[in-house]
């Protein structure tokens, strides 16, 4: 297992607390359940209602220990902390697709923190990795399953 940092923000490492919370309190409890309901049907060799329970629970507990593990490597970052005049993790830029003409807003962010639906983006994605490191004015490209796209770095700021 590597044990190379894990950079997120404040706010991620919250919601990874949270996660785990969840899945150790109210996941666990679930399984217990499910677990105590099937062994009460009899015989456990033929009860695949048990076996599932259990593969479940083999599920949430790896899950758990993954998280935590992510947790123990953390280095909180603080965009304040961070020079804003290069595209560097946790900046937000303004793209102009060139091949469209428009323009659109991405946050660079940390694998774990990446969410697609809210324009955070991982920056070991191609797009981040393509952008780390460029400044306003910059054109990059980048290969997507449509081909290739060419953005234009409008503009640099900090993840709030």
């Amino acid at each position: 297992m590597s044990s190379s940092p894990v950079y997120m923000t404040r706010d991620g490492v919250a919601k990874l607390e949270e996660e785990i919370r969840h899945l150790k309190f109210k996941g666990r409890t679930e399984i217990a359940e499910k677990i105590a309901y099937a062994r009460s049907h009899g015989d456990l060799s033929e009860n695949a209602d048990y076996d599932a329970a259990k593969h479940e629970q083999e599920l949430l507990e790896m899950r758990i220990s993954r998280l935590e593990s992510t947790l123990m490597k953390v280095q909180v970052l603080d965009s304040k902390d961070l020079p804003n005049d290069k595209i560097y993790i946790l900046s937000t830029t303004k793209l102009k697709n060139l091949n469209t003409g428009k323009t659109v807003d991405y946050s660079l962010v940390s694998a774990e923190e990446a969410d697609y639906q809210t324009n955070k983006i991982a920056v070991s994605s191609l797009l981040g990795k393509a952008l780390l490191g460029k400044v306003v004015g910059d054109i990059i490209s980048t290969k997507v399953p449509a081909g290739e796209i060419q953005y234009e770095v409008l503009e640099i700021g900090k993840l709030m």
